[in-house]
């Protein structure tokens, strides 16, 4: 019997020694015992590995002070030990604090640990998940960013269909207004009336092209362009916008790259964002910086960074990521449009490039445009004057019949004789019947070839017909990039008398 107990006593001896050996050589958890009040009484080498601390350094401590001071403050290492009396467990995540102050993010377990019914003590486990932590914030930042993304390209599907035949209106209105001036002669309130209703237009012709560049839509002319001189050339027009409470400051590093984007859209892009920062202030600075960016330092990735930065009240971040959302705007009524910053957006996505944004609450906000660089310098711009006077035949193709009529109206006042056909199957048989001087087509027509097909195929059969294309909306135009000469819906007289003018003869 004697025998018997004491090789009893050397198998739980056994048992506990290997356990202990077990608990002690695992190094991915922090295995160790508490006593009742939370002073550690055993450490694994796991411990020492994901805390920092020695067996000799922290057993006979309370095991609060691997808790943030802020959490010891509110009682948490208290508390925890009593949750896991009364509901026999206590578990979380949350940040923890290693021996040299840095921070962890851990999985906890505490249980307590009872002998004839009486507490002795708690078991803790502790694991450090905190690259796990920051995959899962990592991938809930790309999902958000997809839905970002697929929440705008809907939007921009919507806005750039609204706006498309907002256009045709449009230019059916500017037309005709064109036509009655000259019909009502010098009637002063005719005149006032009509001037009234030409403002008008032109407002929601601006408004339809921010719409429709923040859907990457817009019929753009793509250039290189000096960064440095496009700024310069809008300094004026800037200094105007702000007002005399909102100091301009201009940082235009030496050497920037050029950039190959549409003139017109990057200048409102510019005065967008300057008019944005004016209005989150009282009065203050906006700083316009731009320099040349290469992120990945190997020349593959070179960009021109132009930011606008205010010295305003910043952008709450509940709103940050609805600042791009056309209509989204928190002035008051009547005082934005809400499609500013829509544009910024679009022009930027269009071009090549990107939007970022820094904004700190009572701070201000910085907004930058990255542009990918262009290789070739800007060429110098040869402008044929204006023609006041037009000869030959034009044939228009337009499939909307109001349009169609406007158009012609106007090409007839600038001197020309009109055939008009509405597709380019028709077009192509018009061409063979000769005496056709120039071609002037839409982008989107229905049939099996849009303007664009019409207009390549032309240049192939007839490399001397000058060809002038025109459009409000066009995916297809984003295809044209600078093969054909693009003429924006709607459009004045004067503006399709100088995009005749330039056309090769």
């Amino acid at each position: 019997m004697f025998k018997k107990d004491q090789q009893q006593e050397r198998d739980l001896f056994e048992s506990e020694r290997n356990f202990r050996l077990l608990v002690e050589g695992v190094a991915d958890y922090a295995l160790y015992m508490l006593d009742p009040t939370g002073v550690v009484t055993s450490w694994n080498i796991g411990g020492q590995r994901i805390k920092g601390y020695s067996p000799t350094e922290i057993i006979g401590q309370h095991f609060s002070r691997f808790y943030t001071e802020v959490d010891r403050a509110n009682g948490k290492p208290v508390r925890a030990l009593r949750i896991a009396c009364e509901q026999g467990r206590y578990e979380e995540d949350g940040w923890r604090v290693r021996k040299d102050g840095t921070f962890f993010w851990a999985s906890v377990v505490i249980d307590p640990i009872y002998e004839d019914g009486e507490l002795i003590g708690f078991a803790k486990i502790t694991r450090d998940i905190t690259e796990r932590r920051e995959a899962q914030l990592k991938l809930e930042q790309m999902h958000q960013q997809l839905a970002e993304s697929q929440k705008l390209d809907a939007l921009g599907q919507l806005t750039g269909g609204v706006a498309h035949d907002f256009n045709n209106l449009l230019m059916i209105i500017s037309g005709s207004v064109h036509t009655l001036k000259k019909a009502v002669g010098d009637d002063p309130k005719s005149q006032r009336a009509l001037s009234a209703i030409e403002g008008a237009t032109k407002r929601g012709a601006s408004l339809t092209s921010q719409l429709l560049t923040f859907a990457r839509r817009q019929s753009v002319n793509p250039q290189a362009v000096d960064v440095a001189e496009r700024i310069d050339a809008v300094r004026e027009v800037l200094d105007a916008a702000v007002g005399s409470a909102v100091t301009l400051q201009f940082d235009v590093a030496k050497g920037v790259w050029p950039i190959m984007v549409d003139v017109a859209e990057f200048e409102t892009a510019l005065v967008n964002l300057v008019v944005n920062a004016r209005d989150a202030m009282t009065g203050g600075v906006i700083r316009i910086s731009a320099h040349n960016d290469t992120p990945g330092g190997d020349g593959a990735g070179d960009f021109v960074a132009i930011s606008v930065e205010d010295t305003g009240t910043g952008i709450a971040p509940d709103i940050l990521n609805k600042i791009f959302d056309p209509f989204f705007t928190t002035k008051p009524i009547g005082k934005g449009t809400g499609l500013g910053l829509s544009q910024v957006h679009g022009f930027a996505h269009q071009a090549g490039g990107t939007v970022k944004v820094a904004s700190e609450l009572g701070k201000g906000t910085r907004i930058t445009i990255l542009l990918p660089r262009k290789e070739a310098a800007p060429a110098a711009e040869h402008v044929n004057a204006v023609e006041t006077g037009g000869s030959g035949t034009v044939l228009l193709v337009e499939d909307n019949p109001e349009v169609a009529t406007v158009s012609t109206g106007l090409l007839e006042q600038l001197g020309y004789t009109v055939r008009r056909v509405a597709n380019a199957e028709a077009a192509l048989r018009e061409v063979e019947l000769d005496g056709i001087d120039l071609v002037f087509s839409d982008i989107v027509m229905p049939g099996k070839m849009d303007g664009l097909g019409l207009a390549r195929h032309l240049k192939a059969v007839r490399p001397g017909l000058p060809i002038l294309l025109t459009s409000g909306y066009s995916d297809a135009a984003l295809n044209v990039r600078g093969d054909f000469p693009i003429l924006r819906k709607p459009y004045e007289i004067h503006e399709l008398s100088r995009a005749i003018a330039k056309l090769p003869r």
